[in-house]
C-alpha cells in the first residue's frame, strides 16, 4: 500500500472513531428557562413562581391573590415578571404579600406589589430588622405576627406559623391545611447540605424547629430554592435534613472533645450525604459553624 494511501486511511479511521465517540456522548441537559410558573397538582389555585434559582408561592382565589416573597434583589425584572405571570392566570387583586423571612435575596423589590394595593405581612422580628437596616428596595411590612395568624380569602385558608429561631429569628412556615402544603425558605433544603457557612442560623434551635415542622400536618413542601428536578419536598426530606444536622452535630462535637483544630475538624466526611447538593464545597463550612457552637458556644 502506498504511504500516502495508508496515511489517508489512518486519518479517516481516526476521524471516524472520534465521530463515534462524540455520538456516544450523552447530550448536555438543556439549561432551564429563566423563569417558570407551575400549578401544584391536585390544588385549585396554588402555584410556584421560579425566577432563576429562587422560588415563591402564590395562591389564587376568587376574591384575590396571596403572594409571597418578591425575590427581586438586584433583578427588578423578576418582580414585574412575577406579577405578569399572576396576571396570565387572574385579574383578581393581589391582596397580600407575605415575607418568608427578612433576608434580602427573597424579599427585596416588592414596590410593584405595593403599588398594586397589596398588604405586606411578616413576622414582627422581620419588620424590626427591615426598619433597622433601611434597605431602599424593601417594602416595610404593614402588619406583623408574633406566633400564629390565619388568613382566609376566597374560601382558602393559609396559616402563618412561627416555630422559634432557626434560619434567623423571623422565619415563617406558611401552611395550607386543605391542600396539606407548606412553604418555608432556606433552612429545609431538598437533598442538599446547608448553604455555605449557615449564616444567621441558630443552633441547636434549628433542630428543634425542624421537629415542630415535621409534627405539622402536611404532605408537600414548596422550597425557596428548587429541589432536584424541580420537585417538591416531603416529610421524608425534612426528616433527612434533621438527621443530617444531628449527624453533623455529633461528629463535630466528637472532634471538639478530642481536641481537634478547626482545620482538622473541617476535614471530616459524612459519606452518607456525599450525593447531596453542595456536599463538596459547603460541608467544611457547615462543620465550621457547628465547631463554633461546640467549641465557643456561639
Amino acid at each position: 500500500m502506498l504511504p500516502m494511501l495508508r496515511t489517508s486511511l489512518a486519518v479517516l479511521s481516526f476521524t471516524t472513531a472520534l465521530s463515534t465517540v462524540a455520538l456516544a456522548q450523552p447530550a448536555p441537559a438543556p439549561a432551564p428557562p429563566l423563569f417558570s410558573t407551575t400549578k401544584i397538582d391536585g390544588t385549585d389555585g396554588v402555584y410556584v413562581f421560579r425566577y432563576q434559582g429562587h422560588q415563591a408561592m402564590f395562591v389564587v382565589t376568587p376574591d384575590g391573590v396571596i403572594a409571597t416573597d418578591p425575590i427581586g434583589e438586584r433583578r427588578p425584572q423578576a418582580v414585574t415578571t412575577y406579577i405578569a405571570e399572576i396576571r396570565k392566570i387572574t385579574q383578581a387583586p393581589i391582596r397580600y404579600v407575605i415575607y418568608s423571612h427578612s433576608h434580602f435575596d427573597h424579599i427585596a423589590g416588592g414596590k410593584p406589589f405595593k403599588d398594586a394595593g397589596a398588604t405586606f405581612i411578616a413576622h414582627e422580628n422581620a419588620k424590626a430588622r427591615i426598619v433597622e437596616l433601611k434597605a431602599p428596595d424593601i417594602v416595610v411590612p404593614d402588619e406583623t405576627i408574633t406566633t400564629n395568624r390565619t388568613i382566609t380569602l376566597g374560601g382558602t385558608t393559609l396559616e402563618l406559623n412561627w416555630v422559634g429561631k432557626n434560619h434567623g429569628t423571623d422565619t415563617l412556615i406558611m401552611r395550607l391545611p386543605r391542600e396539606k402544603i407548606i412553604f418555608t425558605v432556606d433552612w429545609i433544603p431538598i437533598m442538599a447540605v446547608q448553604f455555605r457557612g449557615m449564616a444567621d442560623t441558630y443552633l441547636p434551635d434549628t433542630e428543634e424547629s425542624l421537629k415542630k415542622v415535621i409534627a405539622m400536618d402536611w404532605d408537600r413542601m414548596i422550597p425557596g430554592h428548587p429541589g432536584p428536578g424541580g420537585r417538591l419536598g416531603t416529610k421524608d426530606d425534612a426528616r433527612a435534613v434533621l438527621r443530617y444536622l444531628e449527624d453533623l452535630s455529633a461528629a463535630v462535637k466528637k472532634a471538639v472533645d478530642e481536641g481537634k483544630s478547626y482545620q482538622d475538624a473541617m476535614a471530616l466526611k459524612l459519606p452518607k450525604y456525599e450525593s447531596w447538593g453542595g456536599y463538596g464545597p459547603f460541608l467544611p463550612m457547615n462543620i465550621e459553624r457547628y465547631y463554633d457552637f461546640w467549641n465557643r458556644g456561639i
